[in-house]
């Protein structure tokens, strides 16, 4: 599966218009385009990804940014990405982890 390049301002858009329900749609495919890229074969789909987050009251969410994180390690060279986007996680700037990776998806679409 290729991944898809996106517009990163319309992605937020979208997810403020309608209340964060394409937030979580974002979410998935950042999940699917992110592991066509890296070749991980460990992580769970979108879907699977989104239902996790919202069963475990987004636990399973700061899992998920760490090890998107570390997936962009792989991508790009560069090391303790996934740190940097816990950090911003649990400072409640989630959009900006999802920012980075949106840019760094569109580079390889």
């Amino acid at each position: 599966m290729a991944s898809k390049e996106r517009n990163v301002a319309l992605c937020i858009i979208f997810s403020i218009i309608t209340c964060g329900i394409y937030g979580l749609y974002w979410f998935a495919t950042i999940t699917d385009d992110l592991k066509a890229i890296s070749g991980d074969d460990q992580t769970a789909p979108g879907v699977k990804a989104v239902i996790f987050t919202i069963i475990t009251c987004g636990l399973y969410g700061i899992y998920w940014i760490y090890k998107r994180g570390e997936n962009m390690d792989t991508i790009t060279g560069k090391t303790n990405t996934g740190v940097i986007y816990l950090i911003l996680y649990v400072l409640g700037l989630s959009i900006i982890p999802l920012i980075l990776m949106q840019l760094e998806i569109n580079k390889h679409a």
